[in-house]
């Protein structure tokens, strides 16, 4: 409990849109600003997806470099992560922006059902991803929707196919995977400090349980990841106004457990950046 918490802003996704909450941020200027709001918020991780004029997801590698390129410019030292994930394009597409040399991008190693769909990550395509990040200097967040998830990237680690210390982030709360459950978040973390010993590691939630994986994660020393990606809503009456509004949220429990936040100069040394 002696770190300090790193917050992580998921600003876009590639699901929400302005008809589910204003607020969401589509156009690359747009992003921007919502990163730079939520950056002085306290945020020091930009977990990013781009979008299409049409708010499709894209993984145009010129829209992530003109993103890269202006939370760069208005958030000095933020750590960028750019989303690897599934519903932004079909195969090596998903890994085209990784040459941009972003700080990290997320890696999900194995497939799981999506409430609508099976989230597809193929092995040749895992080990893919994991090489071009090596390639690149690119640190993945593994991204764990599912128990076995946790022993792929221990079996990658052990592989050399990822570079230096892991860091997981449990996705809870997706329908048709692994749900909000405290005993399962507990078996988590127990799995994490068994195979990685000394790893930092990160929680997600998504929808209306955000704040309550938010309040474990902060509450027993990893790190939070927060967002209108993962929840459109500030509570069950009201929408949320901004990103920044959600970071604030995660901000006020690092207060009530007594955890300071983390720069983005904390933040990179906790997770070994450059």
């Amino acid at each position: 409990m002696t770190d300090p918490c790193i917050i992580c802003v998921a600003i876009t996704g590639s699901v929400p849109t302005k008809a589910d909450n204003p607020a969401v941020p589509v156009t690359v200027s747009e992003q921007i600003e919502s990163t730079h709001a939520a950056f002085e918020a306290g945020a020091s991780i930009c977990h990013a997806h781009v979008r299409n004029d049409d708010e499709t997801p894209s993984s145009d590698p010129e829209k992530f470099a003109a993103l890269k390129e202006g939370v760069e410019k208005h958030c000095p030292g933020m750590i960028i992560q750019l989303s690897t994930g599934g519903r932004s394009g079909a195969g090596k597409t998903r890994g085209g922006m990784l040459s941009l040399r972003p700080d990290m991008a997320s890696l999900s190693v194995g497939s799981n059902n999506f409430p609508t769909r099976v989230y597809e990550n193929p092995p040749d395509l895992v080990d893919w991803l994991a090489a071009e990040m090596v390639k690149y200097d690119v640190k993945p967040e593994i991204e764990a929707f599912d128990l076995s998830h946790i022993f792929r990237a221990a079996d990658l680690h052990a592989k050399g196919q990822i570079a230096a210390t892991p860091y997981v982030q449990f996705v809870m709360g997706v329908k048709n995977a692994m749900p909000v459950d405290r005993q399962v978040f507990d078996f988590y973390l127990e799995t994490v400090e068994r195979l990685f010993p000394g790893a930092p590691w990160c929680a997600a939630g998504i929808g209306r349980d955000q704040i309550t994986v938010n309040e474990w994660a902060v509450s027993n020393g990893g790190h939070a990841r927060t967002g209108l990606e993962d929840n459109v809503r500030f509570d069950k009456d009201r929408l949320a106004s901004s990103n920044a509004a959600l970071v604030e949220r995660v901000v006020g429990l690092c207060a009530q457990y007594e955890r300071a936040v983390a720069t983005p100069q904390q933040a990179r040394a906790l997770l070994g950046l450059r």
